[in-house]
């Protein structure tokens, strides 16, 4: 016994002088077990704590407002927690997108952030630039909610074949990250994405939840090199995580983007997906990303390439035109937009900032057959290929 004291008083010394030496960079050592055999020594860094405690701080500056969740409950689990993790990226990819922009704008023109409360649970940070020089209007929406399903929303969700049972209480959760840029120029296409999560809890507390989102052009005129660069982006950032992703969502965004009673596309597409609930949730959430974090990439060497270009009254009344059937597929099959407006205590303002600040109808309106405006209908009623 007088060994074993002997051995652990030298052990003491040593870890005291060891932390004398090294000053402020370690605590004082202590020792982990007991009995005969080995003794574990441990010490913990000055500099590990301060790291962890950097972690724990969130610095919102970097976004465009105040997260709705608190910050300090983001970062309590946001490595596990799949609302947290979603909630912090797109107010990530607001802020980057946001930024972007403005930086595309002549005259210093900002985006008007307005951070808004759900009574019914949750909220959003909406951020609007009008009457730029550069962007007519630009709209970039990122919502975090809580609630219970309204009966219209259950019965569309069970249309696209979820397992949900009707005339029962079904606590979501949703959020999400959507835009739409109309600009001011009829060269510079309107470019339209939406990234989001949904959480459904069923009545025996199990919990469904899905992925969906996509990112999409419309260009009033066509240049060809735009939609091959446009989707040669979305292509890339699909290809990092399956090959056969591209390919599948984006013959998805040309169907889903169809004007049925015009018989005419939207716009020339890019890539669209819901009910994303696999491979699994963290392979789910990666693609998700990289597909947001691809929409500058994609959408930011168009608007520098074409913002400066001349254009007279019939380029104008043509997008305007078009900016017409824009309000005719919002209004009448957007899913996202009929979601929204099914919602107890929807934002209409927020919903409805898809809609350009000015739009065009004429009655039985056709362009010439050899004009420009025909070679882009040409596209909408036929979707091509473009990589």
């Amino acid at each position: 016994m007088n060994v074993l004291r002997h051995t652990i008083s030298l052990l003491s010394l040593s870890s005291f002088q060891l932390g004398r030496r090294m000053k402020s960079q370690h605590f004082r050592g202590f020792l982990l077990g007991t009995g005969v055999g080995l003794s574990t020594f441990a010490t913990v860094t000055y500099a590990q704590a301060e790291t962890a405690k950097v972690k724990r701080q969130l610095d919102t500056s970097k976004f465009m407002a105040a997260p709705i969740t608190e910050a300090d409950v983001l970062l309590e689990d946001a490595d596990e927690n799949m609302r947290h993790r979603m909630e912090l990226m797109i107010m990530e990819i607001q802020a980057e997108f946001c930024r972007a922009l403005e930086s595309e704008e002549f005259s210093g023109q900002k985006f008007k952030v307005d951070r808004w409360l759900r009574s019914e649970g949750g909220g959003g940070v909406t951020c609007v630039l009008q009457d730029g020089d550069v962007f007519e209007k630009a709209g970039v929406n990122v919502s975090v909610v809580t609630g219970s399903l309204p009966p219209a929303a259950v019965q569309q969700m069970r249309a696209r074949g979820k397992a949900l049972t009707e005339n029962v209480k079904l606590p979501f959760f949703a959020s999400g990250v959507s835009a739409v840029i109309h600009p001011r120029n009829p060269h510079v296409p309107t470019i339209h994405f939406n990234y989001r999560y949904f959480e459904v809890q069923l009545p025996d507390g199990s919990k469904q939840w899905w992925f969906g989102g996509g990112t999409d052009l419309t260009p009033y005129y066509l240049d060809e090199t735009d939609a091959k660069h446009f989707h040669k982006t979305l292509k890339a950032a699909c290809d990092e995580h399956d090959v056969s992703y591209y390919p599948r969502f984006k013959k998805w965004c040309d169907d889903y983007f169809h004007i049925k009673h015009r018989n005419e596309s939207r716009g020339i597409g890019g890539i669209f997906f819901d009910d994303i609930d696999e491979p699994s949730q963290e392979q789910a959430f990666k693609f998700v990303k990289s597909c947001a974090k691809a929409v500058t990439p994609s959408y930011l060497p168009l608007v520098q390439k074409h913002k400066n270009e001349a254009y007279g009254n019939n380029e104008r009344q043509w997008q305007l035109l078009r900016r017409g059937r824009y309000v005719e597929f919002n209004l009448i099959y957007d899913r996202g937009t009929k979601f929204g407006l099914y919602t107890p205590g929807a934002r209409y303002e927020s919903i409805l900032m898809s809609l350009p600040l000015h739009a065009r109808w004429e009655y039985m309106h056709e362009p010439q057959a050899k004009s420009k405006e025909n070679a882009l209908l040409q596209v909408l009623q036929h979707p091509k290929e473009w990589v």
